[in-house]
Formats: structure tokens, sequence, C-alpha cells
């Protein structure tokens, strides 16, 4: 098992579904862990479910003072920060005819903004030689109906790793991107309609997934847990694709 014993994480997104998984699995393998969430009760939820060494910090990480006041919480417990999964992110449905300013605005902010912010303000703490995660997206690399803003946020995340390991090469720090495919969640199933209807979305989607079904959150929280671990110490600027081959065939 891979340890994070007297590690420091921080993992924005962390109340739900992956960032949840990876929370947890980060706490279980010994990390002190810093997660955020836009709303207190499922922060507060989140934390009791984590267990361990956790953190909870109310923030949007669209807004920059709140990412400001995540890291004051990390520098008053910890020196520094090995581990940062940029989770934090989401999106909706929307015909290129339906785009309107208020869906592009909120989906770059949260997706693209607030990925660079979160990165960029943590590294006066980051450890030199730590790990750095972003949340990616098949819908980054192949194309969807409907959701042309989603996928160019993520393609943006891509492109964000393959310049930034060169920005901090010096320190050491490595910039990988996690990118699932339809993960079992709560927003999976919230995007897809809810109920009945996100569960005959999901079966419909089964038939182009190789492994023959959708993953669960812990999937992929054991890829991130990878990537940020010493196992993974060549390897910088990749993106590892956590969708049953969906994007490879």
């Amino acid at each position: 098992m891979t340890t994070f014993q007297n590690k420091v994480v921080v993992v924005t997104g962390g109340t739900s579904g992956i960032g949840l998984a990876t929370a947890k699995a980060f706490s279980a393998a010994g990390a002190s862990v810093f997660i955020t969430g836009r709303r207190q009760e499922a922060l507060d939820a989140a934390v009791k479910a984590i267990g361990g060494q956790v953190t909870g910090v109310r923030g949007d990480m669209s807004k920059l003072a709140d990412i400001d006041r995540l890291y004051d919480a990390v520098q008053q417990r910890h020196a520094q920060i090995d581990v940062l999964f940029a989770n934090a992110g989401g999106g909706g449905f929307a015909p290129l005819g339906a785009i309107d300013e208020t869906h592009f605005d909120e989906t770059f902010a949260t997706n693209v903004k607030g990925v660079l912010f979160t990165v960029q303000k943590a590294l006066p703490l980051l450890k030199d030689g730590g790990a750095v995660v972003l949340t990616g997206s098949t819908a980054g690399a192949s194309g969807t109906p409907a959701f042309s803003v989603y996928g160019a946020t993520k393609a943006a995340v891509r492109s964000f790793a393959r310049n930034w390991v060169l920005d901090l090469k010096d320190r050491h720090i490595r910039v990988n991107v996690v990118s699932p495919g339809p993960i079992d969640t709560a927003g999976l199933n919230e995007l897809f309609g809810g109920g009945a209807e996100a569960d005959g979305v999901k079966a419909g989607l089964v038939g182009a997934i190789p492994s023959g079904r959708v993953g669960q959150p812990e999937e992929v929280a054991q890829a991130v847990l990878f990537l940020a671990s010493d196992a993974a110490s060549f390897i910088n600027g990749a993106e590892l694709f956590v969708d049953g081959g969906m994007t490879q065939i």
C-alpha cells in the first residue's frame, strides 16, 4: 500500500464523488488532508466520512479570496504542502446554439481560472519535489454532443500540465492529469437528469466502454494516489485516463 505518512495533501472539491473518495484514500494512507467545498453542511459530512487527520475549509475555488483562505488555513498548521489535487470543477450540457455568456463564464471560472489560481497560490507552500494532480476528463480529448464548453475547459487543464512542468522544473514539482471517463457519482447522475433517466444514460454508455461498466470513484482515487506517489517519480506532464478504455477506441 502506498503511504503518505507525515505528508500534507490538499484536495479541492473534496465533499463528494472523486474528490471525497480521493481524500478518504489519502487519509487512509496516513496523510494530513485538507478538503474544500462550497456548502458547509456537505463539508462537515465529508470531514466526518473521511476521518483521520482531515480539515475542511469552506470555499469556492473560482474565487481568489477563498483560495487564499484555504492556504492560510494550511499554513496555520503546516509548513508545506506535499501533494495538491486540484479537483474542483463541474459543468453542464448546452448545444452550440444554446450556449450563453453565463454558461461559458461559470464553467471557465471553475474549471480553468479556479485550477490556475489554486496551483499558483499553492506555490509558496508546495514542497520542492512535490506533486500536483489536475482533474481532466475524457471530454477534453474526444467530442461529446452539447458538451463543448466543458470539454474546452478540460482541454485547457491538459495544456496547463504540459506548460507547468516547464515552469516548475527547477523545483522538481511534477504536474500530471487524471482524466476520468463516466464515473458513478452523484454529480454524474445529476448531469444525466437523475433517477431512471440517469440510469438509462449510463446503461447506454456501457456499450462504448471496453471494460463493460462505468467506473467507481475509488478507482480514480487510486490513480491519483499513484500519480502523487514516489512510484510515479518519472511521470511528469502526463495524462492518465481512468475510463475503462473508452477514449482508446
